[in-house]
Parts: C-alpha cells; sequence; structure tokens
C-alpha cells in the first residue's frame, strides 16, 4: 500500500524529510491537550477536516493507521511523509481511483487496520462530508470517530481549505466525538449532513479549548 508512484523524484525525499522532521519539531515542543478516547480494540474510521491533518498525523504517528492519500504529486509529498511517521497509505480519492481505493480500504479494516479519512478532501468544498466515507461504514460495519484540532500558533496556506500547519512552542487541542455508526439502511446524504455537523461542532470545542490556554 505504501509503494511511492514517484519512485525517482529528489524533490519528493527531500521536502517530505523536512516535512517529517517540521511536524516531529512542532510536535515536541507544543503542549497537546486531548479529550475523548482515542484507541479503540476494534478497526474504526477516524476522520476529520483535510485543513487539520497535520496535528492529528503527529498525534496518530507510529499507530499503523491507514490513510487515504490522493494520487496526486502533492499527494506524494503526504504519504511519504505519513510513511514516516508509521501510517500506511491507499492511493486515491473519490475523483480518482475511487473503486480501487475502497477496495483498499475495505481490505485495510478487515484486515484489523484503522483508517484515516478527510471526507472533503482532496479538493473540497471545504467542511463538506462527501458521500464516500458513510458508504465505507456501510459496507463494513466499521464505526467512524470524527475528530477535530485547534491549533495557538499555526500557519494557514493559501489552499482551497486553508490547510494549517503548527508551529513550535504553541498548544494544540483534540477533540475525540463518540462513535457514529451507519446502518445499511440509513439515508446517504441525511448521514453526511450530520456527520458533517458533528465534525464542525467538534471544531468549535477545540478552538475553544485551546484558547483557554491550559
Amino acid at each position: 500500500m505504501n509503494e511511492p508512484l514517484y519512485k525517482n523524484s529528489p524533490s519528493h525525499y527531500a521536502l517530505s524529510l523536512l516535512a517529517w522532521l517540521y511536524i516531529q519539531l512542532a510536535g515536541k515542543t507544543s503542549r497537546i491537550k486531548i479529550q475523548g478516547r482515542t484507541h479503540y480494540p476494534e478497526a474504526v474510521i477516524y476522520t476529520l477536516w483535510h485543513r487539520q491533518q497535520a496535528p492529528l498525523v503527529y498525534i496518530h504517528r507510529g499507530q499503523g493507521v491507514c490513510a487515504l492519500v490522493s494520487k496526486s504529486r502533492d499527494g506524494e509529498y503526504m504519504a511519504r511523509v505519513l510513511g514516516r511517521l508509521g501510517f500506511a497509505s491507499v492511493r486515491g480519492s473519490t475523483t480518482s481511483g475511487g473503486f480501487m481505493s475502497l477496495r483498499g480500504l475495505i481490505k485495510a479494516l478487515r484486515g484489523g487496520s484503522s483508517l484515516a479519512i478527510t471526507p472533503d478532501g482532496p479538493r473540497g468544498p471545504s467542511f463538506k462530508v462527501q458521500p464516500g466515507i458513510i458508504y465505507l461504514a456501510q459496507k463494513t460495519g466499521a464505526p467512524i470517530i470524527p475528530a477535530a484540532c485547534a491549533l495557538s500558533r499555526r500557519i494557514t496556506l493559501g489552499s482551497w481549505d486553508k490547510y494549517q500547519l503548527p508551529l513550535p512552542f504553541g498548544r494544540m487541542a483534540a477533540i475525540y466525538g463518540e462513535p457514529f455508526r451507519v446502518s445499511g439502511s440509513d439515508d446517504v446524504q441525511a448521514r453526511s449532513r450530520e456527520l458533517e455537523l458533528i465534525l464542525n461542532n467538534l471544531t468549535a470545542e477545540a478552538e475553544s479549548l485551546v484558547k483557554g490556554g491550559k
């Protein structure tokens, strides 16, 4: 699952190494506050907004979580960073290689690996749950674990989602919601909207928590 798509790219190697070092620095120098349950005996589907990836990647480093990463050149950087942090990856998205990536995610879940999915990625619109994650939960019966993160010190990129990178020596707040279960008879669009609301509420709670400063 982790085979690089751009094997002979020195830039991907160098930049992913720098990104890994930066995430380690930011994480190790930050005060991290976590609310909610982060580990489960069963395989689960962690879900979070695309802009909040970096801090939660650090929190779940070394746990063997499998992430869905796009097949783009930008996705290659992320896949290599994730690999250095102990993640596996399935390459694809809802817009490219959707069927094959779904098969890979189902295989990972059935093999006992938890997943990490950004339901508004890889191209947005931001803060809108695309239905793929609901289909996946219906197909496998795995619970979705909604999560959100906020940062006291950050760099906000000019990307479609205003991607956030933590600055060193700041505070991180991460909040995990209750398991969100989907049955085969559920309306996909309705459940997508419900999950969207939960993620937005958790984001607001995380922002309040990090502003508390303790």
